[in-house]
């Protein structure tokens, strides 16, 4: 019975084992940060959290930064662009249903990382580095949707990009409002209503041009 050679496995092995430290330091630096924040939080506490060395931290990434990067954009329910790839084909049913369905996912969405958009607001002030990533992040955002801008004519996908790059800060906006600071009250229901009247016709592609 064939098998594999020695050498593909230990590569195999080693692969394995770099993506399980990978796992472990980005759920660690996750917990850490939705308790404990972004700036009081150090790479030391993140490497002990995860049960690895200070050195091996750096062998996975640069510093705390490109850790919070990774958390945003898991492949997971909760990672941003996971989110927005689901969005993606809610817009190809062309229902509104479906469309209200996902902005209430949104909302919950939101709920369920509020403490983790805390620690991301204060490295957006504190790191220059993730202030760059975060905006190179939103500007590429509408590339997890091909469908979305596969309806929209050559001319107008940079106009169907800002439309996303739109709808996530106003989604941003109005959590920070709503949840955190408690300036506009509303329940969950009536404003995934009233965000799915605006927002459902503003990303429908033109019919004609």
């Amino acid at each position: 019975m064939p098998t594999e050679p020695p050498a593909v496995r230990r590569g195999t092995l080693r692969e394995e084992q770099k993506r399980s430290t990978t796992a472990r330091i980005v759920d660690a630096a996750r917990d850490l940060f939705e308790t404990q924040g972004y700036s009081a939080v150090r790479v030391d506490d993140i490497a002990a959290a995860a049960g690895c060395s200070r050195a091996t931290f750096y062998l996975h990434f640069t510093g705390k930064p490109e850790v919070l990067q990774a958390i945003a954009n898991s492949g997971t329910p909760t990672g941003v662009r996971f989110f927005y790839a689901d969005l993606d084909r809610v817009l190809t049913t062309g229902s509104r249903e479906e469309f209200a369905a996902w902005m209430s996912r949104a909302i919950d969405w939101f709920f369920e990382n509020k403490d983790m958009l805390t620690a991301w607001d204060e490295a957006t002030a504190l790191e220059p580095e993730f202030r760059r990533a975060v905006r190179a992040g939103i500007m590429t955002l509408a590339d997890t949707m091909p469908d979305f801008l596969a309806r929209w004519p050559a001319g107008r996908r940079d106009e169907a990009r800002l439309r996303i790059e739109l709808l996530v800060a106003q989604l941003e906006r109005f959590f920070t409002r709503w949840a955190m600071q408690g300036t506009i009250e509303v329940s969950a229901e009536q404003a995934a209503e009233v965000l799915t009247g605006i927002w459902f016709p503003a990303l429908q592609a033109p019919e004609h041009e």
